[in-house]
């Protein structure tokens, strides 16, 4: 399956009376390059965040935002569980290490300041080490990456099948200068033979071996079997990587320009009307499958 390098994707996940929204879009870019802006209190999980990108994108720029939207209907407050463990540790040392005899219970935990906070502000001073949160972050961004994904995946059937399609018009010229490429010599020494008889005033004989061997130099240096074949293999290499799960852009951009280079030598080889016409007719196509890799992964 080939992907597109452009897409977007949103989720949102609901938190002690705030709602986290995540938002993740892609563009081309030459390798992957992704960029993370959120709360700065949530710095610490940013390496966890990123590798959760990478698992899903290879190549693009991807552009990730994470902001903090306060529900204002959103009602009470919500329980600190991190100032519950640190009043129960407390608890604990004391009883160890003075001897205090007692039980903090439900109803003294629930009066002790700190244990119970309105939504905004536990999210806020909920430390960067908490194993929940981190979760919370990395389920919301996952689900919005994987949107993202199917969004590149859509764009880029849509790539792959105009550049298969293209790839059929190539072939098609490629068999149309295969066809051409033997009559073009015929037709060179047809032509030279009536000039040279055109010019002749039966002062000086015909020279036949002279006019063979100027033929087998035409024949020679016009002779384009290795770019058809090289053009051929291209082909097939190209229709393999559309079928790949892998990245492919660097590599179809890489094989573009070995198909223009081909093009271009049968081009500068075959002094021949038909075959310079598939040519500027597949330096188009080529052209046209360029710019459609330049935006797949």
């Amino acid at each position: 399956m080939s992907f597109s390098m452009t897409g977007y994707g949103q989720s949102s996940r609901h938190y002690g009376g705030s709602k986290i929204v995540f938002e993740v879009k892609s563009v081309n870019h030459r390798y992957c390059e992704i960029v993370l802006r959120m709360p700065r209190e949530w710095n610490g999980f940013e390496d966890t965040l990123r590798r959760t990108v990478q698992q899903y994108v290879r190549r693009g720029r991807v552009d990730v935002v994470i902001n903090r939207e306060h529900e204002e209907n959103a009602g009470g407050s919500v329980l600190n569980r991190i100032a519950v463990k640190s009043y129960l540790a407390a608890a604990e040392a004391l009883k160890k290490e003075f001897g205090v005899s007692g039980e903090l219970g439900l109803a003294d935990l629930l009066t002790l300041p700190g244990v119970m906070e309105n939504g905004e502000s536990a999210l806020a001073t909920l430390p960067e080490n908490s194993d929940s949160f981190q979760e919370l972050l990395v389920n919301g961004l996952e689900e919005s990456v994987k949107s993202l994904v199917e969004m590149r995946a859509r764009e880029g059937r849509f790539l792959a099948a105009d550049i298969a399609e293209r790839l059929s018009r190539l072939e098609e010229l490629h068999g149309a200068m295969s066809a051409i490429a033997p009559a073009a010599v015929i037709e060179f020494r047809d032509k030279l033979r009536q000039r040279l008889e055109a010019l002749q005033d039966g002062t000086l004989p015909f020279d036949e071996h002279k006019f063979g061997m100027e033929i087998a130099i035409f024949a020679d240096r016009s002779n384009i079997d290795e770019e058809l074949t090289r053009l051929r293999s291209h082909f097939e290499q190209c229709r393999i990587l559309l079928d790949s799960g892998e990245p492919i852009g660097r590599k179809l951009d890489f094989l573009i320009q070995e198909m223009n280079r081909e093009t271009n030598t049968i081009g500068s080889k075959c002094n021949h009307a038909g075959i310079s016409s598939c040519v500027v007719e597949m330096k188009a196509e080529l052209e046209k499958i360029r710019e459609q890799a330049a935006n797949m992964e």
